[in-house]
């Protein structure tokens, strides 16, 4: 009897460190993926910032923010464990108002520890010299300006396939059952070599093959069909033409991996820009 009351103690005091530590299926955060598109987004007021900023005064306010942006390409995978991130200006050609944006939000080396223990497939390297890229702060000062959500940002290994990233992204689920959001930031939809200048001013303005696998792209989403986009090298020519490199497509790929199977998708900012790009975003929850 007195065995079966400690187990009982135990199993009760187990069930309300897992309540404490936001354990609960039903308290887990959101994921998201947003196309950040042109680094000046982040100092304009325009219809997608305008959803960033909704977005970031409506859902539940996280502990904390992992970022896996398409500006930080390493070999291996790195976190940035510095307790103050600096905020880098990986662009050039753009005005003065943007490379004087500072966006001071602290880091966490504890969270990042905790990144790099919940991730066993792979050695986690901590990175101090980083930063916060503009992939990352660019979204992420629209979502929450006052800087006052600490942010971590993982690094995109480049000798690895996509679907070495997708399964090394399902390590990360139980975070958000931790408070910490985790979001991707990149464009489904990339070609910069094709961007058509004289079209800069005019709304969703695209080419035939970057709608075509646009619309592919959000179909596979929709019907939670992920082994097309990770095999998306195989899905034709409108693919190869929006994805002539994986850095901007790879941050989809590790938002869609923490998709659990009653949990559905959204798209907001679903335009293209330029021809070329879109600012498609998925949300997931």
């Amino acid at each position: 009897m007195g065995l079966l009351s400690t187990a009982g103690i135990v199993s009760q005091i187990d069930a309300l460190r897992k309540f404490g530590e936001g354990l609960n299926p039903s308290d887990r955060t959101p994921v998201y993926f947003f196309g950040h598109g042109s680094p000046m987004n982040a100092i304009e007021e325009n219809n997608f910032t305008k959803t960033w900023n909704n977005i970031g005064s409506k859902i539940e306010r996280p502990k904390a923010i992992l970022c896996i942006s398409a500006h930080w390409e390493t070999n291996g995978t790195w976190v940035t464990a510095m307790p103050h991130p600096c905020t880098i200006h990986d662009f050039g050609g753009f005005p003065k108002a943007l490379f004087d944006v500072q966006y001071p939000a602290k880091g966490s080396p504890e969270i990042a520890n905790e990144i790099k223990t919940a991730i066993t497939s792979t050695t986690i390297g901590l990175d101090e010299k980083w930063g916060l890229d503009h992939g990352a702060w660019s979204v992420v000062k629209h979502l929450y300006p006052d800087a006052d959500i600490p942010v971590i940002q993982m690094s995109i290994n480049y000798t690895k396939p996509a679907e070495y990233h997708y399964n090394l992204a399902k390590q990360l689920n139980a975070l958000r059952r931790k408070g910490i959001l985790i979001i991707g930031s990149g464009n489904m939809v990339h070609n910069l070599g094709m961007v058509a200048w004289d079209k800069m001013n005019e709304a969703n303005y695209a080419y035939d093959w970057a709608t075509e696998a646009n619309d592919a792209m959000k179909e596979f989403i929709v019907n939670k069909d992920h082994l097309p986009l990770i095999n998306y090298e195989k899905q034709g020519k409108a693919f190869n033409l929006a994805i002539p490199s994986p850095d901007h497509y790879l941050p989809l790929l590790y938002a869609l991996a923490l998709q659990e199977k009653d949990e559905n998708t959204a798209f907001f900012n679903d335009e293209a820009v330029m021809g070329s790009l879109t600012m498609t975003s998925v949300v997931i929850s």
